[in-house]
């Protein structure tokens, strides 16, 4: 019986078989990898990445998932968490998941779920009524659809459903009504308090599931009443699904945009770093035109609303005083400005979520005034909301981002727009198709994988330098002539790494050390875990050098950085790891499968960037050397004439027992 083998095995077999079941459904390598073994094994603390247990009569339970910022990519079964009856918490924020909501109804203790993030759709399940100490229901920044259940657990202190589909009245409970508007924002067919909208009779819920409020008119009322709330359904839903059918295309990104985009935005151009203001078009014919025939999503600005569109924001385009050959890649040009309209409407997928807001990529119809006709072509772009900024006024926002603007090489991702107001704060790139390097390196394993080799791997390591060289000549520049400074990078990490169609490196996320709050910045930036922060709390140009060597190392050995792991996911200390491979004897162990399959052992380049990525990661930040050193040496690695060659016994690289890999590394923090 399963009992009697879990009495014995000292956990619960029929939980172990649902999160095997999980982490096949989700095939993410870091998962694949450590989800092995009993995930709770009697009292002991589990091994499995984001599972909690706790251990009563000599036999583990689980108690705990959560996952947070990896790109799953999946659905979930809705009955995936059925076995699981000891489940309190359930966190999968920000994991690109989809798919309808689980049944929670065999999760009674269930009382924390945080799905919000993600991509999910359909209603809100009815199972969470069953679940009578629910304490948290974070479900914001999805595409749930349909009437919120009529939540009133006593238990219920965070709630959340911002930025979805849901529609209907808002239920007139005691827990629900208790939450202020801004835990219902964002989902335009919402109605009734906390809403400022109020309901019609169409949108009225006369559902006996209130408390406080239910009516207390007779029965035979009631029913007529609800022959007639029927009804009334049934047009609404006929409605809900002809404005989905026409909008779906734009649903995603108005959605994210609707508290700021109701009034139409000036768009500006900023030349050799003068604002120029792109005066509006207010044609009353055109305006007529365009809103005849279709209902425009965007709401009209009255004349007072233009008087006053500049205090609400702006989107703000940007581009370099030089275009020269290579400079920028393809950023965009004078003919391809769009309006901020054009961005509310557009179709929009999110990507995930960074130390700095939510991202999505966006993709816009504009007219190419450089083609004859001005032929329509589709342009897509990367909006990144910014949040946890400091306190900052206008000019303290702007001009480290026509700093940031100004910096032009082609291994930077270059910024083309920005949008400011009061409450929101935009950044707009340009969209790369190829993902992050992050992804590149840990992603999809499976039989379909192109593998990553050595000749790659070396031109990331060679792009990513110069792209930082760069930042660090521009900010010593910056510093002579007392201005502020953009650079260094302060978060150089394998995800701000992106590569474009031809597998060229394009360094994001860069110049935002200014903007963010220390305390942010000292949680969440890779700079600041560098050993010279955790001893004087200062940062330089040698923690980006750090950072640097901290990516290479990833690239080399195939495994994820501590200092960069994201939520969930273990990583190890690279530098203290590598270190005692070589101090141990076991150096051969070191590279990534993928870089010597084939050969015998690792080729000399492959020696030669380990030694200087260990010297990038040297605790004392004097004894690292220069980007523009570090250029030279990486630029001077060459490949050999075939992939096979250039064999060589690892042991006997006498430059792996040189003073630059003799220095003492604190204990590597080894994920099990």
């Amino acid at each position: 019986m399963r009992c009697s083998t879990a009495q014995v095995a000292g956990y619960i077999g029929k939980e172990k078989d649902a999160l095997v079941a999980l982490k096949n459904s989700f095939n993410y390598p870091y998962l694949n990898t450590n989800w092995t073994g009993p995930p709770c094994f009697k009292s002991e603390p589990s091994t499995w990445y984001g599972i909690q247990c706790t251990g009563f009569n000599d036999i583990g339970h689980v108690t705990g998932i959560v996952l947070k910022n990896m790109p799953l990519n999946r659905s979930i079964d809705i009955f995936a968490f059925t076995d699981l009856a000891e489940l309190s918490a359930l966190t999968l924020k920000n994991n690109s998941l989809w798919g309808n909501m689980m049944d929670f109804s065999l999760n009674p203790k269930l009382a924390h779920i945080d799905l919000s993030g993600n991509m999910f759709c359909g209603q809100i399940s009815p199972s969470l009524l069953s679940l009578g100490t629910l304490e948290s229901l974070q479900l914001q920044d999805n595409g749930f659809s349909g009437p919120i259940p009529w939540l009133n657990q006593s238990t219920l202190k965070i709630f959340n459903v911002s930025n979805n589909n849901v529609n209907g009245s808002i239920p007139m409970t005691k827990a629900l009504q208790a939450f202020a508007y801004d835990s219902y924002s964002g989902n335009p067919g919402l109605c009734g308090k906390p809403s400022p909208i109020a309901c019609n009779s169409s949108s009225l819920d006369d559902n006996p599931r209130t408390t406080d409020s239910v009516d207390k008119t007779p029965k035979y009322r009631n029913k007529f009443s609800l022959y007639l709330f029927l009804l009334d359904v049934a047009g609404l839903v006929v409605l809900v699904l002809l404005f989905i059918l026409y909008f779906k295309k734009s649903h995603k990104l108005e959605k994210m945009l609707k508290e700021f985009g109701k009034t139409r935005s000036s768009a500006s151009m900023i030349n050799n770093n003068n604002n120029i203001d792109q005066e509006e078009k207010n044609d009353a014919g055109d305006d007529k035109t365009k809103t005849e025939g279709h209902r425009d999503p965007i709401t009209r600005p009255n004349a007072a609303a233009q008087e006053h569109q500049t205090k609400r924001g702006k989107l703000v385009f940007v581009r370099p005083q030089h275009n020269s050959k290579g400079s920028v890649g393809n950023q965009m040009t004078d003919h391809q400005i769009f309006e901020m309209e054009d961005l509310l409407k557009a179709s929009a997928v999110g990507l995930g979520t960074g130390i700095f807001g939510n991202s999505y990529k966006a993709e816009i119809t504009v007219t190419n005034n450089a083609v004859a006709g001005g032929r329509q072509v589709k342009q897509a772009v990367v909006v990144k909301r910014l949040r946890d900024l400091k306190p900052l006024v206008n000019e303290e926002f702007t001009k480290p981002l026509q700093l940031i603007a100004n910096l032009k090489h082609p291994n930077l991702l270059p910024l083309l727009a920005y949008y400011l107001s009061k409450d929101e704060k935009l950044l707009l790139y340009k969209y790369v198709p190829n993902g992050n390097l992050f992804n590149r390196m840990f992603g999809e394993r499976g039989p379909d994988r192109i593998p990553f080799r050595w000749s790659s791997r070396l031109s990331v390591a060679q792009g990513v330098a110069h792209a930082l060289e760069y930042l660090h000549l521009k900010a010593t520049s910056s510093a002579q002539s007392s201005s502020s400074s953009t650079a260094p990078h302060g978060n150089l990490k394998s995800s701000n790494v992106l590569l474009d169609e031809n597998d060229r490196v394009l360094v994001s996320d860069y110049g935002f050390t200014s903007l963010v709050a220390l305390p942010i910045a000292a949680q969440r930036m890779v700079s600041y875990k560098s050993p010279e922060y955790q001893q004087t709390k200062k940062v330089s140009k040698e923690s980006d050098v750090w950072s640097y060597g901290s990516l290479v190392l990833e690239l080399l050995t195939g495994k994820i950085s501590d200092c960069t792991a994201p939520p969930g996911v273990n990583g190890i200390n690279l530098c203290s790891w590598v270190h005692r491979a070589v101090r141990e004897e076991w150096t051969a162990e070191i590279f990534d499968m993928e870089l010597t399959l084939g050969r015998r052992t690792a080729s000399s380049g492959m020696l030669r960037l380990l030694q200087i990525a260990m010297r990038c990661c040297d605790p004392s930040p004097e004894k690292r050397p220069k980007m523009k050193e570090v250029v030279r040496e990486v630029e001077s690695i060459r490949l050999p004439q075939s992939d096979v060659d250039e064999d060589e016994d690892l042991s006997l690289d006498p430059s792996l027992t040189d003073d630059s890999l003799s220095w003492t590394a604190p204990p590597a923090r080894v994920s099990q």
